[in-house]
């Protein structure tokens, strides 16, 4: 192929008619050099696009070959590379004789571009007919007092050398020589790197006599150093002991890909300590000094790749890891933290944590990219570090704990998930953090953040003064009580001293005054004085839980009642001799609930109280009522709720212990016996198969099972119809981001189809790479063709086309329009695990929600659930022991993540119900699964899929929608899985 730079020469008007060959011989005669460059271009553009105007070969060595024109002489040689040089029989041309006379004469040309712009052209030249004459011209040219020429010689000598080794038999030595006298460091790469190809030990031998000189070399000359120590050091005759010190020097040089280069290839001929810590040490240095955030990326994956095979001896490093925090990108911060906390031991923790303390108070002062993203990543790195050594746990809460009053939502839930674990984990530091947690709760902003600390202190507020002290901050946090008499009467003063509503009144009993407003768009609206008044109520300024429940947040007043019926029924064991106090505490508390129960029934919320929320406060009504007490009810709120966190807690450290361990598991063991498959014993003893071609089978597809026949054949998609003059199909095979449509195409008419074309077009982040060329097929004539397609996202995407073909007559062309091809998204989700931290924080980013009701005839909750995860291949993050036992109802997390990044998050929620006309159907028709007037169950809820994009939600909720279909006819096909 021609030089790329140059078809910018050519560029030419497609829409000109195209000339003769006798204009293009007259054009050529012309004196004109300007009429001579127009005419060379027309004559390329027409030989590119397939005509080869031999006709023209002897009028351009006449006109053209003369010329002492620069852009000429490019053409020329444009001219030279494309044109046939070869007659009928494979010889070559007598005219090549004259050309080869005119590269000779640019070969020895006075200027050094016009000889360094042929010698670059020789490089394309195949014929060994024609450069054999060239080759004392070409040796010539190494001696060159230009380095321009000299470089291209080099590369000319490389080339023919390659190809034709006959023709330069001692290229490595003549280049040898050259190289010890050379003083350029291009022309110095390129000879070195043909040595390197084609005579390594005289590379070995120049490399040798130029040692001391290597950090002298400048950027590319080093990287051909390390080329060929990477390829040299297995040898016998290596000096190993001199390439590893190259190496350590390489490491201090001041090219940036020479010093990456150079670590890689320290890694990999020694794993010595002293050469692990240096090159870890290099990596951190590019890290830190490399401006490109995708290369620091990739350099902290071979830092990470690093201490995963050499861990101990990292250890040390952990702190210098750290400093590449100073990186303003979130994702290399990201990956600089979870590096870092890989490598965190008992002797550098206290360093560690201490660093990130200091980060994370600049985060107060200092503004930083993702700030808010950024806090969250150090609360949870300083959480890991507090949860597995607990020497430091003491000195982070405290710290931590500042932060539950951020704005920012996610960083405060991170804490509150933080000290509850580190309540359940250090009972000595219960009280200390209970009293800080009770002088930060006015500070609290978010619902989530109340609902964490209240349920601390319910189940850790263990003593008498704990217990009244927090009675003393709810009722801060609350302010007046009861809340909708309060309200009501800041609502009548508002109003002009209007007689105040009954204390219990469910509802605001007011006359609304009319009032006209006008509109932003000029039209009138009319509003009574309540609803305005009622407003202004609403937004003034109120304690943070009173804010929160009168803005609708029923679920937090829901787990506040519960941790104050905790608390009640604590301080009733506690304080036995003062019943009194007791029982003026327990009419406070019950006089909260019924008010929060109150406020859900009036008209000042947004929003009436969900059903659930208030049968749960009546259920603390009743507990907190019942006299005498009922002792299951205090078993379950006392022991229960905590017995069931502890084993949450142990659940997750047992998993996390697991991961670890299966990180650091051999996966092969030094004396594994290795299987050598053509060795394997010919029959297998217990069903008679060959194993050898079992294996050959699954290799090569060849011969399948009856089982892996019909998989494939489930692969294979119908185009056309049979009765179409052309029948194709199609076999679809996923490779991650590429589809290839293996196409059989049949003519079933019985005449010769010519232009044949497979016309595809792709709806989604679908792109064809290749489109089909034509094919002519004979009368029921077979054809395979294959089509490319590029994937860039995890969406259901679509592939529709035609074929079209040329009819008896020259004006007809036929059209078989084929079938849609829909590609599975299931083929690009992957199952994948997050923590229930990072699970809520993506639920409450992601704006693309849908949601799909469940309607199935499967009748176990559990074997559902296992249904959707195999059909989605997603993960539950739900643990085990949550969803064991025998219950009627089942919600669990399910998470998955695409081959592009993309995140996937469900919540499935079920309920088993009895459903007395499904029994007596099934009664009536006499199945002997159920008894007459036994109550069958089936399965109601829904299932709520959110994504980042919409593609993702609607192809998964797609997805679920059809396996339930499925599975409703496996059901009723009697399918042994489920009926």
């Amino acid at each position: 192929m021609a030089d790329v730079n140059s078809y910018t020469l050519i560029q030419q008007d497609d829409d000109k008619e195209q000339p003769t060959v006798q204009e293009l011989r007259k054009q050529l005669e012309t004196q004109k050099e300007d009429h001579k460059i127009e005419t060379m271009k027309k004559i390329l553009l027409i030989m590119l696009n397939g005509d080869p105007l031999p006709q023209l070969l002897m009028h351009i060595i006449r006109f053209v070959v003369p010329s002492k024109n620069k852009q000429l002489k490019k053409l020329l040689l444009i001219y030279w590379e494309i044109c046939p040089k070869t007659d009928a029989a494979g010889k070559l041309k007598q005219e090549m004789v004259l050309v080869c006379n005119n590269l000779r004469n640019d070969l020895l040309h006075p200027n050094e571009f016009i000889r360094g712009s042929t010698l670059r052209f020789l490089c394309k030249l195949r014929e060994a007919e024609l450069l054999e004459p060239l080759i004392p011209a070409v040796r010539t040219c190494l001696e060159h007092r230009h380095a321009y020429v000299r470089k291209n010689a080099v590369l000319a000598i490389f080339t023919i050398s390659k190809h034709f080794e006959y023709l330069i038999p001692d290229a490595p030595e003549l280049i040898h020589t050259y190289l010890a006298s050379e003083t350029d460091q291009n022309c110095k790469r390129n000879a070195f790197m043909m040595l390197l190809n084609t005579n390594q030990q005289l590379a070995v031998q120049y490399l040798n006599s130029v040692f001391n000189q290597i950090p002298a070399f400048d950027e590319l000359l080093q990287l051909s150093v390390i080329e060929l120590i990477r390829k040299d050091y297995r040898s016998a005759t290596a000096d190993k002991a001199k390439y590893i010190q190259s190496i350590f020097q390489l490491l201090q040089s001041s090219a940036h890909s020479v010093k990456y280069e150079a670590a890689n290839t320290l890694i990999a001929l020694t794993s010595h300590t002293s050469a692990v810590r240096a090159a870890a040490a290099c990596y951190v240095e590019l890290a830190l000094k490399e401006s490109d955030n995708n290369v620091k990326l990739i350099v902290l994956e071979r830092l990470n790749e690093l201490r995963e095979n050499h861990g101990r001896i990292l250890e040390d490093l952990a702190m210098d890891i750290l400093r590449i925090l100073k990186s303003p990108d979130i994702a290399v911060r990201r990956k600089c933290v979870d590096i870092a906390l890989e490598m965190v031991s008992n002797r550098n923790v206290s360093e560690v944590v201490g660093l990130l303390k200091q980060e994370l108070v600049k985060t107060h002062d200092e503004e930083y990219e993702k700030t808010n993203e950024y806090r969250q990543l150090l609360i949870s790195a300083i959480h890991s570090c507090a949860i597995k050594f607990s020497e430091v746990a003491a000195d982070v809460v405290h710290v931590l704990m500042e932060f539950v009053g951020e704005s920012h939502n996610a960083a405060a839930v991170d804490v509150m998930a933080f000290v509850r674990e580190v309540m359940e984990k250090f009972p000595h530091l219960r009280s200390s953090i209970v009293g800080k947690l009770l002088d930060t709760f006015m500070d609290m902003k978010s619902g989530r953040v109340f609902r964490g600390a209240l349920w601390i202190i319910g189940e850790y507020a263990l003593d008498t003064d704990a217990i009244e002290h927090t009675m003393t901050q709810i009722r801060k946090a609350l302010g007046e009580i009861p809340i909708l008499a309060s309200e009501q009467r800041l609502l009548d003063e508002a109003q002009g001293g209007e007689p105040a509503a009954p204390a219990d009144s469910p509802t605001v009993k007011t006359a609304p005054t009319p009032a006209r407003r006008v509109l932003a768009d000029g039209t009138y609206a009319t509003e009574s004085a309540l609803t305005s008044n009622l407003e202004a109520v609403k937004a003034a300024h109120k304690p943070p839980l009173r804010a929160l429940i009168l803005n609708g947040d029923y679920f937090l007043g829901a787990v506040l009642s519960t941790a104050l019926t905790k608390l009640m029924l604590r301080y009733a064991d506690l304080n036995t001799a003062d019943t009194a106090r007791g029982n003026a505490l327990r009419s406070e508390v019950m006089l909260i609930m019924t008010s929060i129960i109150r406020v859900g029934q009036s008209e000042f919320p947004t929003q009436p109280i969900d059903e659930d929320s208030r049968e749960r406060i009546l259920t603390c009504l009743r507990t907190l009522s019942a006299v005498p007490q009922d002792d299951v009810l205090r078993e379950v709120f006392l022991r229960d709720c905590r017995k069931a966190f502890t084993k949450l807690v142990a659940s997750q450290e047992y998993t996390k212990k697991k991961k670890a361990t299966q990180k650091k598991e051999v996966k092969v063991q030094a004396d594994d016996a290795i299987i050598f498959r053509q060795l394997k014993s010919k029959r297998n003893a217990q069903d008679g198969t060959d194993e050898y071609d079992l294996d050959i089978t699954r290799a090569t597809g060849v011969g399948e099972r009856a089982d892996d026949l019909a998989s494939k054949l489930s692969r294979v998609i119908q185009l056309t119809g049979f009765s179409d003059p052309v029948y194709a199909e199609a076999y679809v095979t996923v490779h991650q981001y590429d589809i290839l449509l293996d196409i059989l195409i049949v003519n079933q008419t019985s005449e010769t189809l010519q232009n044949l074309t497979v016309e595809f077009c792709t709806l989604g982040d679908l792109k064809l790479v290749e489109r089909p060329a034509p094919h002519t097929m004979s009368p029921h004539g077979f054809h395979g063709i294959k089509a490319n397609i590029k994937v860039s996202s995890t969406e259901t995407g679509v592939i529709f086309g035609n074929i079209v073909y040329d009819g008896p007559s020259a004006t007809d062309m036929n059209c078989v329009i084929l079938n849609d091809i829909h590609i599975d998204i299931m083929d690009y989700i992957k199952p994948a695990t997050c923590t229930e931290t990072q699970f809520r924080m993506m639920w409450s980013e992601f704006e693309w929600e849908n949601k799909v009701n469940v309607n199935t005839n499967i009748t176990d909750i559990r074997a559902y659930l296992t249904h959707i995860l195999k059909s989605t291949n997603m993960n539950c993050l739900t643990p085990e022991n949550a969803l064991s036992g025998e219950c009627g109802f089942l919600a669990a997390n399910l998470y998955a993540r695409s081959i592009f990044g993309e995140d996937a998050l469900a919540n499935i929620c079920l309920e088993q119900i009895a459903s007395p006309a499904a029994a007596a159907a099934s009664s009536s028709r006499g199945d002997e699964t159920t008894t007459a007037g036994s109550a069958a169950t089936t399965i109601t809820g829904h299932i709520r899929i959110r994504s980042k994009t919409q593609g993702i939600a609607l192809s998964l909720g797609d997805k679920i929608t059809l396996s339930q279909k499925n599975a409703r006819v496996a059901v009723v096909g009697q399918s042994p899985a489920y009926a």
